[in-house]
């Protein structure tokens, strides 16, 4: 629903936790369980282009391959899943993103109030996302940096179809931007947004501009259009399992108990 309807996330939260209800999932348990997995998601994305800043910063000098991009987009992951455990374990690492964060934000941009507070917020949202994950926490952490990996690896792919042979840095700020992209509400997931977005940043990482275009276009038919189909059989085995089951429970609920082959009902005194 989030790929068809404008809104994104939030519309594919809301639609997705009105299912879970009727599955019998608490609905304030279901809300808190997609916030925590959404700003897990999120904070994985923006945490690939800081990792790998010294890498873009620098250009990349070694050999502009895919090989190069995919062990640099590992070795992010890597890091990303490092500092996921740390933030989860410790306080110090938040504190310290945390004031860096506010140094920057209060030196960079004029602000009629300076912000403050910012690292006890970045514990607070850390403590929400540990206490509605529990224990599975850490395969949380894993599983959302497997999803970005993986769809990083379809970009990858995408520009190996079409012979391209970009700047390794450039393809994972590239793939960054398109995912941020993915956040504006305004259309459906980032609709028109991610494809110029992409298409320009990979004409920068040194793709042709014709390559850019299609390579775009196949990861976009990966990531974003497949899903789709699959999400409408998900929605239709959903309904034949869970309204049969209502159905059920509305029938039980609204037949009378038979008390014997009398046909009076359990309650009622027999005189």
């Amino acid at each position: 629903m989030g790929r068809l309807l404008p809104g994104g996330g939030a519309t594919a939260t809301a639609f997705t936790v009105s299912m879970l209800r009727r599955a019998g999932v608490d609905t304030g348990e279901a809300a808190a369980a997609f916030g925590a997995s959404t700003a897990l998601q999120i904070a994985t994305t923006l945490a690939l282009p800081v990792l790998a800043l010294p890498a873009i910063i620098g250009g990349a000098p070694v050999d502009h391959s895919l090989a190069t991009a995919a062990y640099l987009g590992l070795g992010v992951l890597v890091l990303v899943v490092a500092a996921g455990v740390a933030a989860f374990a410790f306080d110090e690492p938040l504190e310290l993103v945390g004031r860096a964060l506010q140094w920057l934000l209060n030196k960079t941009v004029r602000r009629r109030r300076p912000i403050a507070g910012l690292p006890q917020q970045l514990l607070a949202d850390r403590d929400f996302i540990r206490g509605t994950l529990g224990s599975r926490w850490m395969a949380a952490v894993l599983t959302a940096v497997g999803n970005t990996g993986f769809d990083y690896l379809a970009l990858l792919c995408a520009l190996r179809a079409v012979g391209a042979d970009p700047q390794p840095s450039l393809v994972l700020l590239a793939y960054t931007a398109a995912e941020l992209l993915a956040l504006i509400p305004l259309t459906p997931g980032g609709l028109g947004f991610v494809e110029a977005g992409l298409v320009g940043t990979l004409t920068l990482a040194g793709v042709p501009a014709s390559d850019a275009v299609t390579a775009t276009l196949l990861y976009r038919i990966v990531a974003y259009w497949l899903p789709i189909p699959a999400g409408g059989v998900a929605y239709v085995l959903f309904r034949r399992r869970y309204d049969g089951l209502r159905d059920s429970r509305t029938e039980s609920a609204a037949s009378p108990i038979s008390g014997g082959t009398d046909g009076v009902t359990v309650g009622s005194s027999k005189r």
